[in-house]
């Protein structure tokens, strides 16, 4: 689908967001990187925690910072299959994650390229470098077969 090689990030983001959708959960991976490696990952998990906050960054986001027992991730980068929501890239902005990469858009739902485009608000006290359509024709399949499947 991509002219080139995913980075490996997102490679790894994609099996997790396959992982989600095995579980029922809608298909979304994420993962932190810093210093090119993966230090924390995360994917989809709402119905099976009962928690409409976890989302695939969420976890990634809360993991990283216990790996790395700080808060801010500054110096760390965030690959993800789907654009963000509102809640988080209120998340990203508030954990100061350095750039963001991800593969589908969601003009339903997102809020970077799309709806409330979070960090282009004069409010937002963080902008992280932001990277879309990296593993794009990938996410978006993963998408449309799971909810085809539930229709």
């Amino acid at each position: 689908m991509n002219r080139w090689p995913l980075p490996e990030p997102m490679k790894h983001a994609l099996k997790l967001a396959q992982q989600a959708a095995l579980a029922g959960e809608v298909p979304v991976g994420a993962v932190v990187t810093r210093e090119g490696k993966i230090i924390a990952e995360g994917h989809n998990t709402p119905r099976q925690s009962c928690d409409p906050t976890a989302h695939a960054e969420i976890q990634a986001i809360r993991a990283a910072a216990l790996i790395l027992g700080q808060e801010r991730l500054s110096d760390c980068d965030l690959w993800v299959t789907l654009e963000p929501c509102a809640m988080c890239a209120g998340a990203i902005v508030h954990a100061r994650i350095a750039r963001v990469y991800y593969g589908a858009s969601d003009p339903k739902g997102g809020a970077v390229e799309h709806g409330a485009r979070v960090f282009e608000q004069p409010q937002c006290l963080h902008r992280p470098e932001v990277y879309s359509g990296i593993g794009e024709g990938e996410a978006a399949l993963l998408l449309r077969r799971f909810f085809a499947e539930r229709r």
